[in-house]
Order: C-alpha cells, then structure tokens, then sequence
C-alpha cells in the first residue's frame, strides 16, 4: 500500500468530521428563571464585544457570528482561514502573497500590496492589523473569533466596509494554569503550543505567556528541484500582563510577534499555456518554479489598555498600540523552470494607533463614544524579474497614512421590548504617496539598483478623504426568546493612489468606496433552548468599487501593465439562515445556509466601455451551506467519546476580478471529520482530524494575465489533509 492510499485511510478512520463543528453561537441564549434543559446547554452562551461593550450574542442587533477556543481546538483551526465555513457569505483565505483575503457579503479587496486597503477590517484584540500580510494570524491563544458581517464604521477603526474579524486573544487568569499540545499529520506536520497563565502578585498582578511552532512540508511539489513548494515554518508568541492597582483601574501590557521563514513562496499551477511553450500543469500540486526560494514574515507588536472606572456607570478605555511587520518574498508568476515572469517584493511596515473611548450605561440608555487616531508608513522595493523576456523593473513606493476619526453609539430602551440606536462616525484620512520606477535592460542584477535604469514614474503626492457613516436600528422583542431588528448603516474605504502605475500620468487619486447596508433579521430560541437559530436578510448599495486589472501597457507597447481604479458600482443582496439543535444529551446538529446575488451595475473596462452585464464580482459565491453534526458519549466514569461529521458547500465563484472562465471555480463540497477521546472532564484529550476527505481540487484564488502576457495562473486551497493531536490542560 503506497503512503498516500495509507494516509487516506488513516482520514477516512478519523471519524465523522470537524469542520463544520464550530458551534454557531451567534443565534443562542439564555433566559433568566432558565429551566434545568436550559441550564444543562449554557455552553450554548457566549458574550461578545461586537458593540465595543459585553453582552450576549442574542442581544446584538445584528449579524454576528462567535467561535470558541474549544471549538478551534477540536476543529484544529490552525490559521484564520480555517474558520471560513464558520460563517455564511464569508470568504476568507490565504493569497498568492502570505496577505488575507477577506470578503464578507461580496465586499472585499483582492490586491495585497501596501496602496490597496482591505474591504474588511482584521482586529487583534481591538488593534486594526494595517496590511493584508501578517493579518492571516495563527490561530492559539484565542479566546474567541468574532465575524461581524455588514460595514461596522460606527464603532470599529479603518476599512471595515465589508465587516471586521476580530480575534480575541485569552486574557491572564485569577487562578494558576497551563496548556500543551503536539500535533503530527501528513506532509510532515508538527505543531506544538503551550501556555501558562496565573497571579504573579495576588489579584494585583496577573500574567499570561503562550508559544506555538507550527510547520509543515509544501502541498506542491516542484518538479525543477524535486522539493516541496509553499511549505510553513513558523514561530508565534504572545505575552501580557494585567495590572490591578485598584478596583477601579486596571491596565493590560500586551505583546506579540511571529517569525515565518518557509524553505518556499508558494507558486500557482498553470491553467493555460504559458508562452504557447508551457502547457497546463495536469496536477495542480504538481509544478514548476525556479524563483520560489524567499518568504519571510515578520510580525511585532506591542499595545497597552488601560480601563478607568469612573463611577458606577462610566468607563474610560485608553488602547494604545505599536506593529511593525516585514515581508521579503520572491514569487513565480509564469510557473515555468525558466526566469520569464519572476516578481520580487521587500517591504517594511510600521503602525501606531491610539484610541479613547467613553461608555456609559445608565438604566435604559448605553452610549459609547471616541476618538481615534491611526498612522501607517509602509515602504516597498518591488519589480519584475524576466530575463528571457527581456522585461526587468523596479520600484520604490513610500506611503504613509494618517487617519483621525470621532465616533459615537447610543442604544436606549423605549420600553421593556423595544429598543432604539444609533451612531455616527466622522472620519478624515490623509495620505501622501511617493513611487518611483524604472525599466532595465536582460543583462541586469536580481534587484536592478535604482538610479541606473530608464525612469518612467518619478511621483511624489498627497490627497486628502473625508467621509460621515450614519447608523440607526430598531429592535423588538416579540416574545422573551424571538426578538427582531432593521438596521440601515454606511460603510466607507478611503482612495488612495495607484502603486503599480508605469507612469506620471496616471498620478491621479481613486476615489473612496462607500457601502449603503440595509438588513433586517430574527433571532429566536425555543423547545427549553433545545432549539436556537436566526436569519438575516440584507441588500447593499455599493459605490465606487476600488478593482485591479492586469492589461498590456497602452504607454509602453510590449510592457506589462497593471491598473488600480474606480472601475464599478454594484448591488448585493441575500439571505443567511442558521440554526443549532440538540434533540437528546450528547447530540448536537447545526446547519448554516447563504444566499448572495452580486452584480455590478456599471464597470468602465478599457477604452471607457461599460462591461458590467459580462463580469460578476469576484469571490461572491451565490450560495454557501454547512451541516454538521456532534455527538458525545461517556465511555468510562472519567472518559468520553466524541466524533463528529460535516459538509460544507460552496457555489460557484469567479476568484478573479476578470470574471475569466478559465479561473472560474465550479462548486464543490468539502467532507471533514473528527474522533477522539477527551478524560477528566477535558483535563486530557486525543483526538484524530481528517480534511477535505474526498480529496477536492478547487481553486481559491487566480492570477490573470490574458491581456498582457497571454496567460492565466491557479491557487489551490488544501488537498486532503490528516493529523492526530494529544493534549493537556491543568
């Protein structure tokens, strides 16, 4: 038996699956005077900060989905991405530069350098994370991850036009504790974590340290060096310490950082000739690269919180952070053994941002208001490296940021079963951007220095963006445990410049996106919270869309040409459904459905045409379901069994701007599954994943160059993948 038929036994025995195990707090409750079933399923409560202030998930008007740690424990969420299925409409995955590609309802942003601002905000413990690259976080040390769907301007920092993500990381604990986990799978997989958490000085000093090192071989193989391609070698940490001096202050030094040196960048398979030399790869994770040797990710941060209570009912926070992040990448973009398209980036980030902020909570009526303060410098070399195609540039963009930002968020009862809110956010940006670049001749070095080649951008400019986002909900209580809300809300992304333009004249600002959301949805339990679910309904007005395009150089003929502009305007509606069941003890059943129908209204292609009735937005899949199902039963006094089994479904979806039928991504269905036993009440655990159990082929993200160099490139997501993790927790 070969190993790759044993690895696909050992999966197929790992049991039913762990996927879709995530437990879809976002619809659950619990009633005051709580019968004893209700009781019994109080792991069904979880409190959120979706608003910037605690409380139940049934009670936040609005979208909001929660994961707990235990459930990305069990599911052995390894990276962010792996809590895409977690909710409906969402998108979320790693891209062809180490960045996050995050879409929610349509709304996202698919280019990673430093010019483009993602469409949905990435928040580490209340710090927006400024670049796509070092925002796809590893996933330990977590308390919970939040997904807030539908633009969340109100209360939350930069770009979450689309929604925020927001990772919450465990905070030191009152009583000694320590964790441990090692985990082996295929392609050579080891991870281990540990943590410890406890008092240092009583309840005046508490503090919390957590590792990881995760690695694993490349999913490819590359058939140049006979080696693996996209491989992971990382080492994570996080640390803080929770100062009490008094019972009404309290002050929280955190920090963190990770270090990613894989032996590869990952490259794309060929999805059409290359050249007309190169034919498609037959096998996605069978190919050919010769300028992969180079990804390496550093990430650092440092923040602190301080909480004043100022009387019983007013709170002042101050959230203070640093990060600084770097990226050193070579990527092979024309997937062959020779230099015909390499593309080589070195990128230095840095970030501050400051945030006050005021709640109140008096009888009926919760406000929170603040002020926001945030500046990014990033500074990027980049250029293409194509000997044999004689085409070798370089560039050099230099941008900084300063965004300041007032914002405010009032709920009041009217009466005991109808509640009324509203917020407003001033937001002014100001962005200078420099860029420089220059085209050299085949016979250069690597990295052509700057200063000797043919100058065609020689830019240095500044533009400044204003925007207001309004927000107003109703929300009803039909009855103690169905309650109802309508919101309308405005999203906004500022404009910046474009940081591929070939020349001055394209020097020009794009405009700021903007996003009307209207939604109205219910939530409700029912059957002693045997039963607990929620829908959503939604339609979104969405302007100025910021889209790339890759096309031939009209001021270069021959040349590689990339476009950032203002191309569209689109509306987006749906639905989304969600329900949790547990008919008997032991016996946990949850389903999730989306519905989302995407298209533009207007999109100015080349040469001014309108081309909106033959594109479709990209990562928008019409529908996106999950059913899984848990079961638990004890087999000793002081042991319990759990397996678990799920689908997740995905429709559809162009993964390109471009709309190009040769990227386009059919639906699939991915199978997971999951067995284990866990002793002592969870003290001890073991336990067997197994992923993508049919082995799909999908593609997750495309790289079109059709129009410039004649050709298109795939990335795959995971084929199918096993592991066995024992841990320990004290």
């Amino acid at each position: 038996m070969t190993l790759r038929r044993k690895m696909h036994v050992a999966a197929l025995l790992a049991g039913a699956s762990a996927i879709s195990f995530f437990r879809w707090e976002a619809y659950a409750q619990e009633e005051e005077g709580a019968t004893a079933a209700q009781s019994a399923h109080a792991d069904d409560v979880i409190v959120v900060t979706a608003r910037r202030r605690e409380e139940r998930l049934q009670d936040v008007p609005g979208a909001v989905t929660a994961v707990s740690s235990d459930q990305l424990t069990q599911f052995d969420a390894v990276e962010i991405g792996d809590i895409q299925s977690a909710a409906p409409n969402l998108v979320l995955h790693e891209g062809d530069a180490q960045n996050t590609v995050a879409y929610i309802r349509g709304v996202g942003q698919l280019d990673s350098l430093a010019f483009a601002d993602p469409g949905v905000g990435i928040y580490l413990d209340d710090v927006y994370l400024g670049r796509a690259q070092g925002a796809f976080l590893d996933v330990f040390d977590v308390e919970r991850i939040e997904v807030l769907r539908g633009p969340q301007g109100t209360l939350y920092g930069r770009n979450t036009i689309g929604g925020a993500i927001k990772f919450v990381s465990r905070q030191p604990s009152e009583t000694p504790e320590a964790y441990a986990s090692v985990t082996y799978g295929n392609y050579d997989r080891v991870d281990v974590k540990a943590g410890l958490s406890g008092p240092i000085a009583g309840d005046k000093l508490l503090g919390k340290a957590a590792v990881a090192y995760l690695r694993r071989d490349g999913y490819s193989q590359n058939t140049v060096t006979g080696e693996d391609d996209g491989d992971k070698d990382t080492i994570a940490w996080r640390a803080s310490l929770l100062a009490k001096p008094t019972d009404r202050f309290s002050f929280e030094l955190s920090t963190d950082g990770s270090v990613d040196k894989p032996d590869t960048s990952r490259t794309p398979s060929r999805e059409t000739a290359v050249f007309g030399a190169f034919p498609p790869n037959d096998d996605p994770f069978i190919i050919d690269a010769d300028f992969n040797d180079l990804n390496d990710l550093k990430v650092w941060g440092l923040s602190g919180r301080a909480v004043w209570e100022l009387s019983d009912t007013a709170t002042l926070t101050s959230i203070s952070a640093y990060r600084e992040m770097s990226y050193d990448t070579h990527l092979d973009l024309d997937a062959t053994a020779v230099p015909l398209f390499g593309v080589f980036v070195f990128e230095e980030q840095d970030q501050f941002s400051q945030e006050l902020q005021l709640s109140v909570e008096s009888g009926d009526l919760a406000v929170v208001s603040g002020l926001y303060f945030f500046r990014e410098h990033d500074i990027t070399e980049s250029g293409i490296f194509g000997p044999d195609i004689a085409f070798i540039s370089n560039s050099l963009n230099d941008q900084t940021t300063r965004s300041y930002a007032a914002y405010t968020d009032a709920s009041y009862d009217v009466t005991d079963r109808f509640s009324i809110s509203a917020g407003l956010r001033l937001t002014y940006e100001e962005k200078d951007f420099a860029r420089i670049q220059e085209f050299f001749g085949a016979a250069t070095p690597l990295v052509p220095p700057l200063g000797q080649g043919l100058r065609v951008t020689d830019v240095d400019v500044s533009e400044d963006f204003f925007n207001v986002s309004p927000r107003a909900t109703l929300s009803y209580d039909f009855t103690d445990s169905v309650t109802g809300y309508a919101s309308v809300s405005r999203g906004f992304k500022s404009g910046g410049f474009d940081g591929r333009s070939n020349s001055d004249l394209e020097a020009v600002p794009f405009d700021a996106e903007t996003l009307w959301a209207y939604e109205a949805g219910l939530k409700g339990s029912f059957y002693d919270n045997r039963l607990s679910g929620g829908a959503a309904f939604f339609y979104n007005d969405y302007s100025d869309l910021q889209v790339s395009s890759f096309t031939a150089d009209p001021n270069n003929p021959g040349n590689f040409a990339a476009i950032f502009t203002n191309a569209a305007s689109a509306r987006i509606y749906g639905f989304e459904l969600e329900a949790v069941a547990r008919p008997v003890d032991g016996l946990r059943l949850d389903a999730a459905v989306g519905y989302l129908d995407a298209e533009y209204q207007e999109f100015i292609g080349a040469g001014g045409l309108d081309v909106s009735d033959v594109l479709t937005p990209a990562n928008s899949p019409k529908w996106t379901a999950r059913i899984g199902t848990e079961f638990r039963t004890p087999i000793t006094q002081n042991a319990e069994f759990v397996v678990a089994g799920a689908f997740a479904y995905r429709g559809d979806v162009f993964p390109t701007v471009s709309s190009s039928p040769v990227l386009f991504q059919e639906s699939y269905t991915l199978y997971d599954a999951s067995a284990g036993f866990e002793f002592a009440d969870g003290r001890y655990a073991i336990r067997a994943v197994g992923k993508n159990l049919s082995d799909e082929r999908y593609r997750q993200q495309g790289f079109d160059l059709s129009d410039s160099l004649g050709y298109e490139l795939g990335y795959y997501g995971a084929p199918r993948t096993w592991s066995i993790t024992a841990s320990v927790r004290y």
